[in-house]
């Protein structure tokens, strides 16, 4: 019970990190006008250039670049585009209203549209990428980056993210629906250990009356756990020294334990394309004993080059990118975390707690209920076709009236306040 606990707290300190990271790159993008006009250039080849030559691009390109027989549809249709923006406001009001990150939802989302579970991965990784570059906000924490300590790391990240890659691109090669079932089985183990988390904070909290919010967290500092002071202590060369400014001397690790934990967050990026930000955090400040101030600064960095290399030389130049639903996300997350964000401001924590606990084990049943089918499919497991189609059928409902009614509520509690949520605006 301690390590599920432990394990749990590790897991959702990741995902709020990575949702603050998401938040200022919003923020970023949103108040910028040149970026908004980058925004709106990556948009016109999609739209516009979609809609002339979806027909002909998909006759003449290559495939490996993504014609209408490829691995990827490149061509554009408005049931694409729509469903993709919902899906990125769906992920956006999740990560601005909780505070934690709404990512976890995508790749099961786009597989339970019909995505094919690698081309959901690549998909996400892109649109992590495009919106990492656009919002990025490196300038400004690299004064608190480690510059060895983030070099280290992303040598291992990117021995991660090829290790991942090529699973994943060998599992489709294999059998497409070998790649699928791979990819739902450690979203089923992911999701449901962090929702099972999810749902016991949020009984406890209600229990003790505790209505702070998901935004909050223990702040982690100059304090070292049992764990990094173990690791700290063994000295195998190369050591790398970091958090001078918070320690006299500062401190120093291996580069053994730097390239480990990078190859973890770069291999559970490309298996899972969600960036590997949820790992960053967690892995520097409770197990490495990196002070927070430089996490953050160092994880900005390691979202950058980890989503990018892995997006493009593991996916993007196999074909696995559905450039047309990225951009819908990236669209549609932008406008749904500000609107969350908003939200928080007049709603309870303890309320926004329980949504959060309810979105993550909407995911978890999506992909459990998915799975009999796959391994049926491969032979694993005997079920009859209707058995199968009817436990799919009840995890995609189950997900998307439970993601559909949190945005309803979101949507719907933010026009209802709008009077007083521009009273506050005005009063600050």
């Amino acid at each position: 019970m301690k390590f599920f606990k432990e394990w749990g707290r590790f897991m959702m300190m990741g995902a709020r990190a990575h949702a603050n990271w998401e938040m200022e790159i919003s923020n970023t993008i949103l108040k910028d006008r040149k970026r908004l006009m980058v925004l709106g250039l990556l948009l016109i080849p999609v739209i516009l250039g979609g809609i002339a030559f979806a027909d002909q691009v998909g006759d003449v390109m290559p495939h490996f670049l993504g014609g209408k027989k490829a691995y990827s549809p490149a061509f554009y249709s408005p049931f694409i585009f729509g469903a993709s923006i919902l899906i990125g406001l769906g992920a956006g009001l999740i990560t601005g209203c909780i505070g934690a990150g709404g990512g976890f939802i995508i790749a099961p989302a786009l597989m339970s549209a019909g995505i094919k579970g690698i081309l959901a991965v690549g998909t996400d990784l892109f649109h992590i990428f495009a919106k990492a570059i656009m919002g990025s906000v490196i300038h400004r924490k690299l004064g608190n980056v480690s510059v060895p300590l983030a070099v280290i790391f992303l040598i291992g990240a990117i021995i991660g993210a090829t290790c991942g890659g090529i699973i994943n691109r060998v599992l489709y090669e294999i059998n497409p629906i070998l790649s699928d079932a791979f990819i739902t089985t450690i979203y089923s183990l992911m999701l449901g250990l962090l929702g099972c988390y999810a749902l016991l904070d949020f009984l406890q909290a209600r229990k003790r009356g505790d209505t702070g919010g998901a935004h909050g967290g223990k702040s982690e500092g100059a304090d070292l756990g049992n764990l990094p002071k173990k690791l700290q202590a063994i000295k195998i060369p190369p050591m790398i020294t970091f958090d001078q400014g918070l320690v006299p001397g500062g401190r120093s690790i291996s580069c053994v334990f730097l390239i480990l934990s990078g190859a973890l967050v770069g291999f559970a990026a490309a298996i899972m394309g969600v960036g590997g930000g949820f790992l960053t955090f967690p892995i520097f400040v409770y197990m490495l004993g990196v002070s927070s101030m430089t996490t953050v600064g160092t994880d900005i960095l390691q979202i950058v080059f980890t989503a990018g290399y892995a997006g493009i030389t593991q996916y993007a130049i196999y074909g696995f990118i559905f450039y047309t639903m990225a951009m819908g996300m990236l669209l549609g997350s932008l406008i749904g975390i500000q609107i969350g964000a908003l939200v928080t401001k007049v709603v309870s924590g303890i309320t926004i707690r329980g949504f959060y606990a309810m979105a993550v084990l909407a995911g978890f049943v999506n992909r459990i209920f998915a799975l009999p089918g796959k391994l049926t499919a491969l032979e694993v497991m005997d079920l009859s076709k209707g058995t199968t189609a009817i436990l799919d059928k009840i995890g995609v409902w189950a997900f998307f009236i439970v993601i559909t009614g949190f945005g309803v509520w979101v949507i719907g509690t933010f026009l209802t306040n709008i009077s007083v949520l521009k009273g506050e605006r005005a009063a600050s």
